[in-house]
């Protein structure tokens, strides 16, 4: 069965700048969160200092604070965009747990295909969950930042140190979710350049002609 190869677009313009602004507000967030939690661990271990960015408590707040506008702004314009364009549709949906098992299944053997422009559905549930932890991360950090001013929602959390707890679990979880999809990267490397560029080489197989190449 012959095959032919074109040139697609999978990521466009907008959706590559907001990923990379996010990537960069994501990781200044962590580590000043880190910094953050050193001054006052909740569980018995602290954080390299080489981890956390800051210098100093006041400083990590900074730049926690300063990063988690970057964060919402830059994630809403995202959101919106992505209903608008029906680009959230497209890859996440739909998500069912008989396809998640199957293609986890696959995966563990190392034999789950990869299809350009096309996330799996395992790739699928991991993006839903990690932007479920998203909303649980401004609620808690909410409750954290004023416990006063949104006292329902802290209560909600079962107290302030209780929050603290649940954003850490939350974070934990993107923290998690970020490992998996750079060792995906790794083992898939050829899914790194169209995050760049936009473009990737996509092969389909072919019964009715001959191969060829054609260029978008």
């Amino acid at each position: 069965m012959p095959d032919s190869q074109a040139s697609l677009i999978v990521h466009p313009l907008f959706v590559r700048v907001t990923h990379w602004i996010n990537a960069f507000a994501m990781l200044c967030m962590v580590m000043s969160g880190w910094a953050i939690y050193n001054a006052s661990p909740i569980f018995p271990f602290r954080f390299p200092v080489w981890a956390t960015v800051g210098g100093w408590l006041g400083g990590s707040i900074a730049w926690h604070f300063a990063a988690m506008w970057l964060l919402c702004v830059n994630g809403l314009l995202y959101f919106a965009y992505g209903v608008a364009s029906g680009h959230l549709r497209r890859k996440l949906l739909p998500v069912r747990a008989r396809d998640v098992a199957r293609d986890a299944a696959l995966a563990l053997r190392f034999r789950l295909p990869h299809e350009t422009g096309r996330y799996n559905a395992v790739q699928r549930a991991l993006y839903l969950l990690v932007l479920l932890l998203g909303v649980l991360l401004v609620a808690s950090g909410l409750s954290i930042w004023k416990p006063v001013q949104f006292s329902w929602l802290t209560a909600l959390f079962g107290g302030f140190d209780f929050a603290r707890r649940v954003h850490f679990v939350a974070m934990a979880g993107v923290v998690g979710f970020v490992v998996v999809h750079l060792l995906l990267v790794l083992l898939v490397p050829r899914t790194l350049p169209p995050m760049f560029t936009g473009r990737a080489r996509h092969r389909a197989h072919r019964i009715d002609q001959a191969p060829q190449r054609t260029r978008a």
